[in-house]
């Protein structure tokens, strides 16, 4: 075993697994070596018997065939975990939605960013003569150089502040001269706008979403990951499904040879040995079936493990664990209190929650009027040159000010009102769904535990049944040569030990799922299989 860090590419979004080392992506295996372990582990098949407190089943390989060894890939959960980490689509997909979050958030400080605006421009002007009485005044022609500058824009603490300073230049007229001033403009909301305004709205938001993306991210991970692990433990049960009516081929066809055998000396009638017949096609007809949804689960596994399903296509997933079922103990306490602190989405409804709050805040604050402080400090300069004027204004001894307030007073202010009244309902609304999909977990995690429990004792349930249906067989077998039994309560021993034996299996499947379940619901899934996820 090793540590295996996994970086989602261009997220920043970290996961941790603990794996063994993933085979190469299509191995050769030696098909002699292959048909001969498969051949030996079908001719000896049978359920080891747990230990006390566990069930559990062996991983058996398909009937030898004479078709070509296929190219067969072994993975344990850990390893189909690695690769979904990796190459699996949803997650893919999803871990953009932390970027896009956070870019969306760092456009919001935007709302801070100065603006720098120069401007420059000529206005010439002509007047025609004039005659006054017998006076004659000649027109007159003007030309005027002007250029505005100016740096503005809003703080952290809601003031909006803006550097300006403009130079004319005027010829033409008598005297020419130019003049120019620089100087600063502040103003300050003392109510509405005061704690909270639109941009910093837009940051609190932002940032309240950027928590909110992550763990939707870390949900869909969980999610993800379960989903994975309960399909893993299908194919398992698929494969061993296959076995468990391979085997009951053998069964039938041994027992057609048998009665084959005794119809020549005419021990037997006819009749019988077309029953036999019958179950050994039935029996087979069953193998196609399995082997049908054999190949269907591989697909639905290889879906969650690749990004690149072409290049699965051909591989034949062989999977290294096996069912079992240990008895658990269970805290319903503790599992309520990991559901309603872990659960990502939980967590994601409490940030719903305090969005909203950060929404009422703001539009209470729109309740107020608008009541501004506002001042303006500079200096003038002038002269018959440009020089002269910023000679002037260098100097500070032309200073000019204005100060004051502004108060502006919606008098009916029903906009602002009623959006207040939506979102404190709003707010209460989000607080009952928060309580409801809190005691849903609950009630969920309590199911949830009551199945596994049901689930371990059918476990136990089947095994039993399925160690007095071989017993069963065996005598009835015995008894059928002694000639004390017939052909028919034969094949019904073996229909019912097939049965069985599916049904064990599939306990042991139903139960490992439903454990998978509950750490899902309880929001433990990447604590229980050693998934350290964080975001850098």
């Amino acid at each position: 075993m090793r540590i295996l860090a996994v970086l989602l590419p261009a997220t920043g979004v970290a996961l941790l697994a603990q794996t063994n080392d993933l085979e190469p992506a299509t191995p050769n295996h030696d098909a002699a070596a292959t048909n001969s372990s498969a051949a030996a582990r079908t001719n000896a098949w049978e359920y080891t018997l747990p230990q006390p407190g566990a069930v559990t089943t062996n991983a058996l390989p398909a009937a030898q065939t004479n078709a070509p060894a296929p190219n067969v890939r072994q993975l344990s959960l850990q390893d189909c975990i690695q690769l979904a980490l990796q190459h699996n689509l949803d997650l893919q997909i999803d871990r953009y939605n932390p970027q896009i979050a956070l870019f969306s958030l760092n456009a919001a400080y935007g709302g801070y960013d100065p603006s720098f605006v120069f401007s420059g421009q000529h206005d010439r002007s002509e007047t025609a003569p004039t005659v006054f009485g017998t006076n004659i005044f000649a027109g007159q022609v003007s030309d005027d150089n002007s250029f505005n500058s100016s740096l503005g824009g809003l703080s952290p603490w809601g003031t909006t502040y803006s550097l300006q300073g403009n130079a004319i230049d005027s010829y033409g007229n008598f005297p020419e001269y130019s003049s120019g001033s620089a100087s600063i403009t502040v103003r300050q909301s003392l109510l509405k706008n005061l704690w909270i305004d639109s941009t910093r709205l837009t940051i609190r938001i932002g940032k309240n979403r950027v928590k909110y993306s992550e763990l939707g991210l870390k949900w869909q991970i969980m999610q993800t990951v379960t989903t994975l692990e309960q399909a893993y433990y299908d194919l398992i049960y698929d494969r061993e499904n296959l076995i468990v009516q391979q085997k009951a081929v053998q069964l039938a066809e041994r027992l057609v040879a048998e009665n084959r055998k005794k119809l020549e000396v005419g021990a037997l009638a006819p009749l019988d040995l077309e029953s036999a017949e019958a179950q050994a096609a039935q029996s087979q007809a069953a193998v196609i079936a399995a082997q049908s949804q054999l190949g269907t689960q591989e697909r639905l596994v290889k879906k969650f493990i690749t990004d690149n399903f072409a290049a699965w296509a051909d591989i034949v997933l062989e999977p290294s664990g096996k069912l079992e079922a240990t008895h658990q103990i269970f805290n319903r306490q503790d599992s309520w209190s990991k559901g309603l602190t872990q659960r990502p989405d939980l967590l994601q409804a409490k940030l719903d929650v305090e969005k909203q709050g950060i929404q009422l805040k703001f539009d209470r604050n729109q309740l107020f009027p608008q009541l501004d402080l506002f001042g303006t400090y500079g200096y003038n300069g002038q002269g018959k040159e440009f020089s002269d004027a910023l000679y002037d204004i260098q100097q500070m001894d032309q200073r000019f000010y204005t100060y004051g307030g502004q108060i502006t007073i919606p008098l009916a202010n029903i906009s602002a009102r009623n959006t207040y009244k939506s979102s404190k309902a709003t707010l209460q609304q989000l607080l009952l769904t928060l309580k409801q999909a809190e005691q849903n977990v609950m009630i969920t995690i309590d199911n949830d535990i009551g199945t596994i429990q049901a689930n371990y004792e059918q476990v136990l349930a089947t095994r039993a049944a399925r160690q007095y249906a071989e017993a069963a067989l065996n005598a009835e077998e015995l008894k059928l040569q002694n000639g004390k039994s017939t052909v028919y309560t034969v094949l019904q021993m073996q229909r019912d030990l097939t049965t069985a034996r599916g049904n064990e299996i599939q306990a042991l499947d139903t139960h490992d799922k439903s454990v998978a379940q509950l750490s899902l619901d309880e929001g433990s899934t990447l604590d229980r299989l050693k998934i350290d996820w964080h975001v850098e």
